[in-house]
């Protein structure tokens, strides 16, 4: 199955409120052709809200959505969600169940073409061409989920959006189709928007992630960039484990209660020096105290409490064997590190 030539999507100035209640406000976006993005914030900060309007189940008070070189909202041009080639799947995969999975598959198509060849190639991308016949009430979390991506990919979309796709299935089951669900829009090549609060599943599925809080988009940037370089130490806590240390800046270092630790971009007098686990290394003896550990199989959370009342999280190997009360001392092994004013 072939799916139609990828398009980008821009969005540019878009506000949307509901009432007397601001959602979004002046959000600017663009996807590149073929990629992916993932929107990436706590409850209720307006990323669903965003998705719908480019689906084109809300309407923009201000501001232009495009697909491609066409207009879809905005400046007067009002495009209906049938008529966009835009492919949804939603949270709770909303499939019908007095249909078959075939014909629930199939719902989206020309009436002239739901019992072709398009059902089962569908079905057949996902791995379940032989369930063809099974009503949805049989079927497994992750199969149901896999329905709903046949569905939305069987019109052959330009564009996929996906609303916190996962976010029914149990851990375990999650991690595994969201592999299988990465692999297959990859394969397709189809340009596609996940909504999701996870800062892990954001990582792993998006090319690029944008940050959201309270209506606005705080940092787009490739996931390295939004882990290593966050714009602000909120987004730093957000999508990920962080030490923010105070500190006083000395140009090209910073004097921190663990020794100097060098910055990416010099300052100076008092600061905050953003440090992830994963830049500290702990050793025997010294002057903090480990209170608490976390294993985790591939690696082990160390929670150090210094002698100054401050507490540090390292990650440290899986076969390490820290306990709570050893004495132990913190250094910085990281590259230059990012701070803030």
């Amino acid at each position: 199955m072939e799916l139609a030539n990828a398009r980008g999507v821009e969005v540019l100035g878009v506000d949307k409120s509901f009432g007397d209640t601001s959602v979004l406000r002046s959000i600017d976006l663009e996807v590149e052709p073929g990629t992916s993005l993932a929107l990436l914030g706590p409850s209720g900060c307006g990323k669903t809200t965003l998705l719908r309007l480019i689906a084109g189940l809300e309407r923009p008070d201000a501001g232009e959505i495009r697909v491609g070189a066409d207009a879809m909202a905005g400046n007067g041009v009002w495009v209906p969600p049938e008529k966009r080639n835009i492919g949804m799947v939603f949270q709770d995969w909303a499939l019908f169940p007095h249909l078959t999975v075939g014909k629930n598959v199939g719902y989206g198509l020309p009436r002239a073409e739901r019992k072709g060849p398009r059902v089962l190639e569908a079905l057949d991308m996902v791995g379940l061409a032989d369930l063809v016949d099974r009503m949805p009430d049989t079927l497994s979390g992750g199969q149901q989920q896999r329905v709903a991506l046949a569905r939305a990919i069987a019109p052959r979309p330009t564009v996929l959006l996906l609303d916190e796709p996962f976010s029914n299935l149990d851990s375990a089951l999650r991690v595994g189709v969201r592999t299988e669900v990465h692999r297959l829009l990859v394969e397709l090549g189809v340009t596609s928007i996940f909504v999701t609060h996870d800062q892990e599943e954001a990582f792993v599925l998006g090319d690029s992630v944008a940050v959201m809080q309270d209506g606005q988009i705080e940092q787009i940037g490739s996931p390295q960039e939004i882990y290593r370089t966050p714009s602000s130490p909120w987004i730093a806590s957000f999508v990920g484990d962080v030490n923010l240390l105070s500190a006083s800046g000395q140009g090209v270092v910073a004097d921190t209660i663990i020794g100097q630790v060098p910055l990416a971009e010099p300052a100076n007098g008092p600061i905050d020096v953003l440090i992830r686990p994963e830049d500290l290394s702990i050793a025997p003896d010294g002057p903090g105290t480990v209170t608490l550990t976390e294993y985790y199989g591939h690696d082990m959370m160390v929670t150090v409490e210094l002698d100054a009342g401050n507490e540090l999280q390292v990650r440290a190997a899986a076969r390490a064997s820290w306990t709570r009360g050893d004495t132990v001392s913190v250094a910085y092994v990281g590259d230059a590190a990012n701070a803030f004013a």
